[in-house]
């Protein structure tokens, strides 16, 4: 690979960064399964995961410094030092995965997750605070490997006793957290001290901005339920190409 991909690859991977941050922007958590999976279509794996942990730590600043006072402090303590564990665990295997496991990898968590979606029911149960350290761990793994850490602390979040705005600010700054430590592991392993990689991210993040600013304006013309069950329909078709070219590649 050159100095950084070809204008044309710089292009396409802004207009993912854009696509991503209006799932983002609507949905609160979600933008790497639309962006890694895509990305893997035009730049390995390990470069899409550290360029694209930099475009989401800006979203995530943006997003997470707008209402920091709804977030409860008490849920990101729980599932912080998980996380940590976690991003450990999963920068270990990433760095010696071969790039066909992970590519399939990568394509069956996207679509288990994308069948999830398409089938999952409201409920109001709520779970124990144990379950954060659950969350923590499984959102430390997935953030790293697949730089899809936001379902596991969503999925328990959203069984806790917490209002609307509450669960949006501890998702974010759960997140925010996540990725912060997702990207020092980038920068520890060496993934992050390609060049090429914040050559990249330094263009797709102004595309990513404009993705959060239209977010704004989609969420008021669609549902968060629709947005959710379209991009479920996408995640099964980038999924099972993944897989596709893992196999048969």
């Amino acid at each position: 690979m050159p100095i950084a991909p070809d204008w044309p690859t710089l292009a396409a991977l802004a207009l993912i960064a854009s696509a991503g941050s209006i799932v983002y922007g609507v949905t609160g958590f979600g933008s790497a399964l639309v962006t890694i999976p895509l990305a893997t279509h035009l730049v390995p794996l390990p470069f899409a995961l550290a360029m694209f942990a930099v475009v989401d730590l800006a979203n995530a600043l943006r997003v997470g410094l707008e209402n920091p006072r709804h977030a409860v402090k008490g849920e990101v303590a729980r599932m912080a030092p998980m996380i940590v564990v976690g991003v450990i665990l999963g920068v270990t295997v990433l760095v010696n995965l071969p790039r066909k496991a992970g590519m399939l990898a990568l394509g069956t968590f996207v679509c288990l997750y994308a069948l999830y979606s398409l089938t999952r029911r409201v409920s109001s149960g709520v779970v124990s605070q144990r379950f954060a350290y659950l969350a923590g761990l499984a959102g430390g793994i997935t953030g790293t490997l697949f730089g899809a850490g936001g379902p596991p602390y969503a999925i328990y979040l959203s069984h806790r006793p917490l209002t609307k705005d509450e669960f949006r600010a501890t998702l974010t700054l759960t997140t925010l957290c996540s990725i912060g430590l997702r990207v020092l592991a980038f920068v520890a392993t060496g993934l992050l001290l390609d060049l090429r990689a914040w050559i990249a991210a330094a263009v797709a993040i102004p595309a990513a901005m404009l993705g959060l600013a239209a977010a704004r304006r989609i969420f008021r013309l669609i549902s968060r339920e629709t947005l959710t069950r379209l991009v479920a329909l996408l995640l099964l078709a980038t999924g099972a190409s993944l897989g596709v070219r893992a196999l048969g590649g």
